[in-house]
């Protein structure tokens, strides 16, 4: 792997990551078109992964703070904090179940173009659906377990390639009325244990990671760390103003490129 295509790589998983298009799917793309290209190993992924994590962690610290220290606290917003920690305790579960049990059989359809194109399909129509007919104005303290439960299954669902996992666990939120900027601060902040437990399970791949790439690998972390700071707060200016329409757009467009070079 060149400095370029790390670069190249971590600015194509922050820019994928939080807008609703699907990093995952834009990947199996590049790696079945761009000559020579291929798909970087394990850690590598998971080190552009934790680049976007520190991105959410950053840009949502007074939240995560709040959140984090909620239990030690009495009165003003802690119970509210408290509520959040453990919905994100209680949509993490089902995340990480489906993604332990099916992420070998998910990651195998990697190279297939026709279900990555369709999945982009499903994410555009998704996104239209949900900005077609969001209603919701509930805001962070009255998300439900019920809630938690389906966008945590949501978000394991979205190991699929070519499934957005913020386009589908935000598109998911709308429909269940919830309003759009809580959607998404609750969609960045679910990924976090995900991310973190992927993280510490690619540990045992660190070893294969030649001595003389690991600057590589920074450089690529680094970049996803920047793309996706800035992702984040366009894509909430974009649900601001209501204009997912757009990715869903992309996503068809995309789509059905592909699906028909595909078929």
């Amino acid at each position: 792997m060149t400095l370029l295509q790390a670069l190249f790589l971590g600015l194509l998983q922050g820019v994928t990551e939080f807008l609703p298009v699907s990093s995952s799917g834009h990947l199996a793309i590049a790696q079945h078109f761009l000559d020579g290209f291929e798909q970087p190993g394990v850690f590598f992924d998971v080190m552009l992964h934790v680049g976007t994590m520190v991105a959410v962690i950053i840009y949502f610290w007074r939240d995560i703070q709040a959140i984090a220290l909620s239990p030690f606290r009495r009165g003003g917003d802690s119970g509210v904090h408290r509520k959040m920690l453990l919905l994100i305790v209680v949509g993490s579960l089902p995340t990480a179940l489906i993604g332990l049990s099916f992420k070998d059989f998910f990651e195998g359809l990697f190279d297939n173009l026709t279900v990555v194109s369709t999945m982009l399909l499903v994410t555009g129509t998704l996104l239209f659906v949900s900005e077609r007919f969001r209603r919701g104005t509930r805001k962070q303290g009255q998300l439900t377990l019920g809630d938690a439960l389906v966008v945590g299954t949501v978000q394991g669902l979205a190991i699929v390639p070519g499934i957005s996992r913020s386009g589908s666990t935000i598109a998911t939120l709308l429909l269940r009325g919830v309003d759009g900027e809580t959607a998404a601060r609750f969609s960045f902040l679910l990924a976090l244990p995900a991310v973190f437990g992927a993280a510490l399970l690619s540990l045992r791949h660190l070893s294969a990671v030649p001595a003389g790439e690991f600057p590589l690998y920074l450089a690529g972390t680094a970049m996803a760390f920047v793309s996706g700071y800035l992702s984040i707060r366009f894509l909430l200016a974009v649900i601001r103003r209501r204009r997912l329409f757009a990715f869903a757009l992309y996503c068809w467009a995309v789509g059905t490129l592909f699906l028909t070079y595909s078929l």
